[in-house]
């Protein structure tokens, strides 16, 4: 009996480190209670179902039905508490991008202090939903989606080149350099300065623009962020119209700038 209690024991342990390995931020945010997939699969007509990325995230791929109020917003308490109002009886789901991203635990969690209840996040993300349902899903505007549409994570890393390198490239004759960052995060900061187009994911009219200038004139585009994240969702409106050639800065501006420091330490 000791060795059937202490093999079950070890299971759950086994368990438990495992869903903390794929699932991270279960072990951060204690507090926050997570649904899984099947279950909002199972559940998805009883519950209210918000999307707490950016409005270029959500305008790019998203749940069907799903609400869009980003954790960023500076309503996002007001519109959850009028959401719970609306809605008494019905858990509300919040979800992000997938399971190494902290909003929708962040999102549930402000919203659950802030006294609304029975907030749950799904912390597997739009990936991992659009891949299970995508009769159930959105992609650039048009549902059901066909799932061969969706660019994985390994194909983004292609795209992906490290600061150093990113910088050497972009400098060259005949390519477009783009800024993506948030007037917020530049702060009148250029990393190349007189050659760079300034275009923030928000910005989607002239980002569009810049888009099919490059489709058209066939010059390579090098973006950045400020992370090297958010410019994923770059890459559907870049396939979708034909533009083959373009790199993204790995890490964005804060790996450049950290790549700087490190240098500068080192005395190089």
């Amino acid at each position: 009996m000791r060795l059937l209690l202490a093999s079950l024991g070890l299971l759950l342990v086994t368990a438990t480190v495992q869903a903390n390995d794929e699932f991270p931020g279960r072990s951060l945010y204690l507090d926050v209670p997570h649904i899984e997939l099947d279950e909002l699969v199972r559940r998805y007509d009883e519950v209210i179902i918000v999307d707490v990325r950016s409005s270029y995230e959500y305008d790019t791929l998203h749940i069907k039905k799903a609400i869009h109020i980003s954790l960023s917003a500076p309503d996002y308490v007001d519109r959850m508490h009028q959401l719970r109002e609306a809605n008494p009886d019905k858990p509300i789901v919040t979800y992000c991008n997938g399971k190494t991203c902290m909003k929708s635990y962040k999102a549930a969690r402000k919203a659950l202090q802030r006294g609304v209840d029975n907030v749950v996040s799904f912390d597997a993300g739009i990936m991992d939903w659009a891949q299970n349902q995508p009769e159930r899903s959105v992609l650039l505007g048009e549902s059901p989606l066909d799932p061969q549409k969706l660019i994985a994570k390994s194909v983004f890393k292609q795209r992906l080149i490290k600061p150093e390198e990113f910088v050497g490239k972009a400098n060259r004759d005949g390519n477009m350099i783009v800024d993506a960052r948030d007037p917020l995060q530049r702060a009148g900061y250029a990393l190349f300065m007189g050659k760079e187009h300034r275009a923030s994911l928000a910005d989607e009219k002239k980002m569009g623009e810049l888009i099919a200038k490059a489709a058209r004139t066939g010059e390579t585009m090098y973006i950045y962020d400020e992370a090297g994240k958010q410019v994923r969702w770059l890459m559907y409106r870049l396939e979708q119209q034909g533009v083959k050639d373009y790199y993204f800065m790995s890490g964005g501006t804060n790996a450049f700038y950290k790549q700087l420091r490190d240098d500068f330490a080192t005395g190089k």
